[in-house]
């Protein structure tokens, strides 16, 4: 399958929209370049990119599915030791594809593998503007309310 083992599909509000998480299929860095740009965040070398990825714990990506060539659509990051500690990283879905739940279900796809290698907590560092976000999903926040979030296994 072209999406690995772990692959999920996602819930759409639209039923001719097909979308996939994935933990294995490949990244193209320019696609995954394109996206974080869509949403604001600026440029960084691709070979950087690369070993940041190489070096993460689990990377997933959102993908509309096409049997021919899939889409980039979301992504997300995860660092840590894989058992006590996670923070996850570059949490993104096109803005064309928010609104409707994808951030959500990324984010449960998220904590899922995080479950799964048996990790205690997660942190994770957002700009400001989307902290209500993570507030709404359970995240207890940084008393002082600086870009940080804590989320905990029990």
């Amino acid at each position: 399958m072209m999406y690995g083992d772990q692959a999920k599909l996602c819930a759409t509000p639209a039923s001719q929209l097909t979308l996939v998480f994935s933990q294995h299929r490949p990244f193209d860095l320019v696609e995954l370049e394109q996206l974080l740009e869509a949403v604001g965040w600026s440029r960084r070398p691709v070979r950087r990119v690369r070993k940041a990825l190489d070096n993460s714990l689990i990377r997933v990506g959102l993908w509309r599915h096409d049997a021919r060539i899939p889409r980039l659509v979301g992504f997300a990051r995860c660092t840590g030791d894989g058992v006590l500690e996670a923070t996850i990283w570059d949490v993104a879905v096109h803005p064309l594809y928010q609104g409707s739940g994808l951030g959500s279900q990324l984010m449960d796809y998220i904590l899922d593998a995080l479950r799964a290698l048996g990790t205690e907590r997660a942190t994770l560092f957002a700009d400001p503007g989307v902290l209500p976000f993570y507030k709404r999903l359970g995240w207890d926040l940084e008393p002082n309310g600086h870009r940080c979030g804590f989320w905990y296994a029990n």
